[in-house]
This record gives C-alpha cells, structure tokens and sequence, in this order.
C-alpha cells in the first residue's frame, strides 16, 4: 500500500519542520524532526527585479516588461481594482478570478472566508459573486495606493470609516453602475459587477506600483519538496496541489476543486502569512466576531513555489508600504512569475505540507 509523508510547519521561519510518517500497514508512526532547508542569499538584483531580469552578459541587463504585481512578460500594468468576493461553496462557480493578479484569503465571521482580487494587468468583463467589505481591508490595501475599492455592501458603523480610507468607493453602497444580479443563483450571491465599469468610476484610481513582490523564474537554493498544503481557519479550509503539468498550486475549498470561468482556480505562488488576529469591534448583527488580522508589523511565512516549501519572513513598515518577503537569511524571496495567492492566517495555527 501507498506511503503517505504528512509535514506539520512550525510557527517561527527557520525553525524545525515536524516530519510524522504514517504506514498504512497498521505499524505505529515513527517521529523525527528535519529542517524546512532555508535558502541562501540570491544571486543579482536583476533576479529580484520586479519588472527586470539579467541578461547573458553579466555588464549588460536587458530590461524585461513584467507585472509589478504578478511578474508575468509583456503584461502592461493599469490601474487597480479590488473587489471582495464570497468564498463559501455557495459561490462555485466563480467569475474573474482568472485574470486577478493577486488574490487574498482573510478570515472572517464564524471562521469563515472571503476573497479579496486585486486586478490590474487585465479588468475581466464579470467579477463575482461580489459580497461585503472588513475593516481589515482598509490597512491590507493601503499599501497599493488608493485604488478602486468593490464590495457588496459594509457593517453600519465601518461605513463612516471605509468613506474617510484613502481609497476610492465603488461599491454598491454608494451606487449601482456597473452591477448586476445573476438570476441563474440564488441571492446573495448572484451580485456579480463588471470590471471596466467598476473601476471606470475611479478614473484616478492608482497605477499598480512595486508591493514589495520579486519575481524570478528560477526558484531559489533550498526549500522542501512537496505535493500539496493544507491551510485551516476556524470553519474553512484550503488544499492547493502542486500540479507540475500547469506550474500552478490548484485550489480545493472546503472540499470542492474552486472554479472560475471555467478553469481549476491556483496560483504559481501561493504565500501562507502568519499575523496577529483579535475582535475588532465590527462584529455582525448576530453577535459574531470580525477578527482583524494584522499586516503591518512582522512575522512568519511559508512560501511555496515550483513544487517547494520556503519558510520565510515578512516584514512591513507603516500601512503605505509594501510587504517585503525575505528567507530566513534575511535575503529577499523571489515568487514564481504568474497569479499571486496570499492567505492571511492566524499565527497560531500551522499549515501542513504533504511530501
């Protein structure tokens, strides 16, 4: 019978990985404990441009045309949209995601989730399904500047404060133009928007700008070979498989492969950051707690990329700055060139890596 190797990732970037292997035979588990390998310093800047990379001659660098949010060649960065979006299996399938070039995961009341696409290189035709905005949003997208900001709708008292962030609103809130209700689902999650008409009312929306991604199509020395890792909030729970055919972690969401205009939704990097969760005050009508997860500050990560596990840190100034990615030597961690997925995950739970 098969021999399956479950990796349990410690809190802290550089400390040890917990290896348990599991023998179907009915053996009892044996237990050792091996280092999540941290990578050494990278070689040039050219390898951690955002939008350049090295050329054959070492005196000479070609300059490369990449994303500042996804590293992808020849995509012209516009300006930003954000729009919240529903993550329960209610919402399969999705719409839009495809084209995001980063997506978030944050927790929310219940234990729950919600997604949050950032969208700059392409503004797809359908969004959705488009639910309600977190006060933790505001701080976790200032550092994009002050973009356009899509949501179904707010907590009464995060209103006044979603009106005073520095971010252009064009939810549903504040008007209907570029929304719609698809009758084919049942509400609310038929609220779905068109792109080019959302951020088409934020005509100074800010132009993507450098978050503190870095991009290289070559992974950097060390990390963990993996098959898959599984990341649990209170009530949810996210599996992305290492598909080497794509070059892409391939997401099951709470139990059903997530879909989005017809394609296996994933990224080519897939960033586990550990933060500081606590009740912000802005808790539902029900009694349920809206966590407000911390992004500014520092701590612990877990990056995964062609096929490996990097343990990492994260680090971000003040709420205009971008979040800087570094190993645990302290050198910048470049992500794979393709769609970005952050999930934002309490620091102390753990994902668990399968070998």
């Amino acid at each position: 019978m098969s021999r399956r190797h479950l990796i349990a990732l410690l809190a802290l970037a550089g400390t040890a990985a917990l290896v348990t292997a599991c023998t179907s035979g009915g053996s009892s588990p044996a237990t050792s404990t091996a280092p999540l390998a941290s990578s050494s310093a990278l070689a040039s800047s050219g390898s951690l441009s955002p939008s350049t990379s090295g050329s054959p001659s070492s005196s000479a660098p070609v300059v490369v045309q990449r994303s500042l949010l996804s590293g992808r060649v020849g995509m012209k960065d516009g300006r930003v949209l954000v729009v919240k979006l529903d993550n329960t299996p209610y919402a399969e399938p999705h719409a839009g995601i495809e084209d995001a070039d980063v997506v978030y995961i944050e927790q929310v009341e219940g234990g729950l989730t919600r997604m949050a696409a950032v969208f700059s290189t392409e503004i797809p035709k359908k969004i959705g399904p488009i639910r309600s905005a977190r006060i933790a949003d505001i701080d976790l997208f200032a550092q994009y500047g002050k973009v356009a900001f899509a949501y179904s709708g707010a907590q009464h008292r995060l209103r006044p404060v979603i009106a005073a962030a520095n971010l252009f609103n064009v939810s549903g809130d504040v008007g209907p133009a570029g929304y719609f209700r698809d009758p084919s689902r049942p509400a609310p999650y038929n609220f779905f928007g068109v792109g080019p008409e959302l951020l088409a009312r934020a005509p100074h929306a800010a132009h993507a700008k450098d978050v503190g991604f870095r991009f290289s199509t070559t992974p950097p020395p060390g990390g963990l070979k993996v098959s898959s890792a599984t990341v649990r909030w209170p009530a949810a729970k996210a599996v992305f498989v290492w598909n080497p055919a794509t070059q892409r972690w391939l997401l099951t969401m709470d139990g059903i492969k997530a879909i989005s205009d017809g394609k296996r939704m994933g990224g080519t990097t897939v960033v586990v950051q550990y933060v500081r969760m606590y009740d912000s005050g802005y808790g539902d009508r029900h009694g349920g707690i809206t966590p407000m997860s911390v992004t500014i500050g520092s701590g612990s990560a877990l990056v995964l990329r062609n096929g490996k596990a990097y343990a990492a840190r994260w680090s971000r100034a003040s709420k205009t700055s971008g979040t800087i990615w570094t190993t645990s030597t302290g050198a910048r961690l470049p992500f794979a060139p393709g769609q970005v997925w952050v999930l934002l995950v309490n620091r102390t739970t753990h994902a668990t890596l399968t070998r």
